[in-house]
């Protein structure tokens, strides 16, 4: 018998209500047995079905006994455009606050006037192995001025300050990520008090609710802070406050954006005063804040919005409607994505589930807490519709929280790896609309960066280097060693590729082929030959961020640019053909394809970074990127499967570097470990992750400092593990350790627009089913056997192994 959608559904709720009342749990229940979401696209009815009412799944639940007392304990909220990082005090709470569009400085052009003057002498000193004068010559005339882009800037804070708050007792605070809601309670003097807060992508803000089970206690004051040095409170109206500002300066270039927070204060009961730039409530039964935020910026080179009218409009909207009301859309609206994806690795023993989320991290990698994987999974697809929905920015560095105005790395868009991460978990775990900002983002990039083409490289098409920013600036900044990089927005359309592969839109192909051309045409008129190889390269280039033994970053034809053209040339002929448009071009690239420089396989049997075998004689032997990798994973070109030797001299590269990194280094190493299919090894990466060296209390990741890409690229790892989706085969469990004998999952999706849910027990698979959205042939995967899959368009087929073969049922 299959296992169906509504059987997932009915064991999801009927772990549920065993759990308790909402805020509650039993250690038994807080470890999981119930899948850890809800699967597969289902509608706000559907879902709340699936969730008895007044229940929460404490499988979905950061948890912790005591408020936070620094910004990585302090937990995220969300709606894509607005961020708050909630801390839940008890005496005093914090929400600090940011809105997506809000980076210092105003459109700017840091195209280096020499840089095509400089180009040739440039090309002439690498190739003459004058490397270190290369790269000298590239660093004085060929990196944008400024060399550093903008900063993403928070906006504020909301604080409350609480009156007659004495000791607390009890205390709980919590991140419910099935609806979304940050929970604390506790008893102080008498009364159990409740703080429910979340941002609403329905409506628009921020919503905070203080309630408790007595009348007439609630008391405090409520003000609206800036770290920002052009920005003022002033009041709203009665029951408001109004923040407006101006961002700030950066490298030489100018704030020019405005923005304004405004705040509503509904009491019921009491009484509410004016006090200087603050509110006081007295004796109310309950307290509603409601908070919108907006800045002036429309698109990368327009500034002329006007944020105090659409706050004003977006806080007018939102008070009309009660808090149930608001809470009720919030929840509908976060579910209708998040439960298209449900995922059980296994029961944790009670006394390990019932622990608080930190103290879960601290004692991960002793093993026997399957739950907090799922936990860890679930929480990379929570913060991704948190930070980038369609409309929104995208994630960036820091998804969209962030409390510095001035974070490291400026929080901005880290091209050569980090914002591609970001992204890694979209397609599989049915979160193709949060890819939106991205593609926009690209398709801004592909304008701005037509100027940076053709000023740089004297180039036709579009380029950008290894960093952008809410301007979309397209030069290299930092320096050669690292900026002067010119695949960035090649590897990006990568995720525009698998938009396309796991939807098989045509509209959408249409839509994208502009992108691809312009990514080909730049480079179709910029690679050049290699006099010492004969192959076709960029030109200068570097393998990001790492130096090779010559004293320098700069070289020709690493590695990694090769195979990110290969791609893009052999995506460009598909989408060609199948539009039927540009042949020419797509035969002058399937040219240029042949004489990329091929994969090769070094003195230590590793794959090689660069065209030269340089890898066992740099500087950093174990350096934290893996980018000559790119081959094995994200892109599929080294396999298992159809290139063994190719596999094997990637895991002895993997081998070399060694796995402890950064966080995001981690993260990429958990992937190329399950695209090895091993399991075991993938594992023992997840558990260095997922430990408190690399994951904060609150689950953030660790570089250290904070940055999101670790989350995400956790994500996708665990679903690799699970499910694998390249070279026309669907893999089931290709990299499933011992550490989760039996679990499930459901919705995940593959390319050819399908979705799997997966059943497995002892270790191995019981039966997997197939659904196809649009039709087509499948080729499924599991312990070496295929089976051939022919679907219609919203058929399904149910696979079982039985008897060491897989077969239909």
């Amino acid at each position: 018998m299959s296992l169906t959608r509504r059987e997932l559904l009915k064991g999801t709720a009927a772990a549920l209500a065993v759990a308790g009342g909402a805020g509650t749990s039993t250690p038994a229940a807080a470890g999981g047995g119930a899948l850890s979401g809800m699967a597969g696209g289902m509608d706000a009815a559907a879902a709340d079905a699936a969730v008895p009412a007044g229940q929460g799944n404490a499988a979905l639940k950061l948890w912790y006994p005591r408020p936070a007392t620094q910004w990585v304990e302090a937990l995220p909220l969300g709606n894509g455009r607005l961020g708050a990082m909630v801390w839940g005090g008890g005496r005093s709470e914090r929400l600090q606050l940011n809105e997506d569009t809000l980076y210092a400085g105003q459109p700017y052009d840091p195209t280096p006037p020499q840089a095509l003057a400089a180009l040739p002498e440039v090309r002439r000193l690498l190739f003459a192995g004058r490397y270190a004068e290369a790269e000298a010559l590239a660093n004085a005339k060929m990196m944008g001025q400024p060399k550093k882009q903008m900063p993403y800037q928070p906006l504020g804070d909301l604080l409350l300050d609480f009156l007659e708050i004495s000791e607390l007792n009890g205390y709980r605070r919590e991140l419910d990520l099935d609806r979304a809601l940050a929970i604390s309670t506790f008893e102080a003097r008498g009364m159990q008090h409740t703080r429910e807060a979340f941002v609403s992508a329905a409506d628009q803000c921020v919503a905070v609710r203080l309630s408790g089970d007595k009348p007439r206690r609630i008391g405090l004051r409520i003000g609206l802070g800036s770290d920002h040095a052009q920005a003022a409170v002033e009041a709203d109206g009665e029951h408001g406050l109004l923040l407006r500002g101006r961002n700030g300066d950066a490298f030489g270039i100018e704030g020019g954006l405005r923005f304004a927070a405004r705040l509503r204060v509904l009491a019921r009961g009491g009484s509410l005063r004016r006090r200087g730039e603050r509110i006081e409530v007295l004796k109310a039964d309950e307290v509603v804040l409601l908070l919108t935020a907006a800045t002036s910026f429309r698109r990368y080179d327009d500034i002329g919005g006007d944020p105090e009218a659409i706050t004003r409009a977006q806080l007018d909207a939102a008070a009309s409607r009660s808090w149930d009301a608001l809470l009720a859309a919030h929840v509908a609206e976060h579910r209708r994505l998040f439960h298209r994806v449900a995922i059980d690795l296994g029961d944790s023993p009670a006394e390990v589930a019932g622990l608080p989320t930190d103290a879960r991290v601290a004692r991960f990698a002793q093993g026997g807490d399957p739950a907090l994987a799922a936990l860890y999974h679930q929480f990379g697809r929570y913060l991704l519709i948190c930070s980038s929905r369609p409309g929104s920015q995208p994630a960036n560095l820091q998804g969209i929280w962030n409390d510095l105005l001035s974070p490291p790395w400026e929080s901005k868009y880290t091209i050569n790896i980090n914002t591609q991460m970001n992204y890694w978990p979209a397609e599989a775990n049915a979160l193709g609309e949060c890819v939106e900002p991205l593609e926009r983002m690209v398709a801004e990039l592909a304008e701005a960066g037509a100027e940076t083409a053709r000023w740089m490289y004297g180039a036709p098409g579009w380029v950008v280097h290894h960093n952008t920013d809410l301007w979309r600036r397209s030069a290299p900044i930092d320096g050669a060693q690292w900026g002067l990089w010119p695949t960035g927005g090649a590897w990006l359309l990568q995720h525009l590729w698998d938009r396309w592969d796991y939807g098989r839109d045509p509209d959408y192909l249409r839509r994208i082929w502009p992108l691809f051309k312009g990514a080909a045409e730049f480079f179709a008129a910029t690679l050049v030959e290699d006099p010492g190889t004969g192959a076709m390269v960029t030109a200068p280039s570097i393998s990001p961020e790492n130096k090779h033994p010559h004293g320098a970053a700069l070289c020709a034809g690493p590695s990694m640019d090769a195979q990110i053209l290969r791609d893009l040339f052999d995506q460009c002929i598909q989408i060609a053909g199948l539009l039927g448009v540009d042949a020419d071009l797509a035969a002058r690239l399937e040219a240029l394809r042949r004489r990329l420089p091929p994969h090769r396989i070094g003195k230590a049997g590793q794959l090689q970074e660069w065209q030269q075998d340089w890898d066992m004689d740099v500087p950093e032997i174990h350096h934290r990127h893996v980018s000559h990798l790119y081959a094995l994973h994200p892109s599929s070109q080294i396999n298992v499967r159809d290139t063994p030797e190719l596999a094997a001299a990637a895991k002895r590269s993997l081998q070399i570097r060694g796995d402890e990194a950064t966080g995001w280094g981690i993260g990429w190493r958990l992937n190329l470990w399950a695209r090895l299919h091993d399991g075991e090894h993938a594992h023992q990466v997840l558990a260095m992750l997922l430990s408190p060296s690399r994951t904060y209390p609150n689950l953030f990741d660790s570089h250290p400092p904070f940055q999101i890409d670790g989350n995400f690229g956790g994500t996708a790892g665990i679903t690799e593990m699970l499910l694998q989706s390249w070279g026309g085969q669907v893999f089931l469990l290709p990299a499933l350790p011992q550490a989760w004998p039996r679990g499930r999952a459901a919705g995940l999706q593959v390319r050819g627009a399908g979705e799997v849910d997966l059943e497995w027990s002892g270790g191995q698979l019981l039966r997997a089913q197939l659904r196809s959205r649009r039709g087509g042939r499948y080729r499924i995967g599991y312990r070496g056997q295929v089976l051939e899959v022919a679907l219609e368009a919203g058929a399904a087929a149910t696979l079982a192994w039985n008897a060491g073969r897989l077969r239909h049922v």
